[in-house]
């Protein structure tokens, strides 16, 4: 399965009006590379430039949610400014990715958000505002069944340290755990999205 340029990597424009990028290359940052301009794209199988499997990326500004599926579904990897030779590197379960888009700072400067320990917003509820290594060192829960993000844009890991699945949460309110695409209400701990 192939890919034309322009639905393989993302542009989003800067402060300055100029765009930056995310480039997509074989593994090891081999072969072609791409720098197509769309902000959001669907990984289409009627495109015929890259293989969709045995990629690597560089993303040179922002940060960026890959998919494992198309229209934002499956598994989430939220990518940083720098190499990412296999999927290894951005904690891939595997190495397709589908579609992805550029998170825009339309959040502002401050971070602030609160967790439940029920679904529906209910239960023993925690405000926080700083990156947390350990949800359960910290807050003494481990699941996580409902959330409302009040400032900016957030990164939970199924596990502590900054491990595993990965999910994206931006402002507004995620009254069950698979509001922000998890199969269960386990979050082992908690990153603020800083660059844009």
């Amino acid at each position: 399965m192939l890919l034309e340029p322009h639905q393989c990597a993302l542009y989003r424009p800067s402060v300055d009006s100029a765009w930056d990028y995310i480039t997509w290359k074989d593994t090891g940052h081999q072969g072609s590379h791409i720098q197509p301009p769309c902000e959001a794209c669907p990984i289409s199988p009627s495109c015929s430039k890259l293989p969709v499997e045995d990629i690597s990326v560089r993303v040179e500004s922002g940060t960026w949610v890959l998919y494992e599926q198309p229209g934002y579904k499956g598994y989430q990897y939220v990518l940083s400014p720098g190499d990412y030779a296999d999927h290894t590197r951005w904690m891939g379960f595997n190495d397709s990715i589908r579609s992805c888009r550029a998170i825009k700072n339309i959040y502002g400067s401050a971070w602030k958000l609160r967790l439940f320990e029920r679904p529906d917003l209910s239960g023993q509820m925690v405000e926080y505002a700083e990156d947390c290594p350990s949800v359960s060192e910290a807050f003494g829960l481990r699941e996580v069944f409902s959330c409302v993000v009040t400032h900016g844009a957030w990164v939970f890991y199924e596990l502590p340290n900054y491990r595993g699945r990965q999910y994206f949460l931006e402002r507004g309110e995620y009254r069950k755990f698979s509001d922000w695409g998890a199969p269960t209400p386990v979050v082992g701990s908690l990153r603020r999205i800083t660059e844009f």
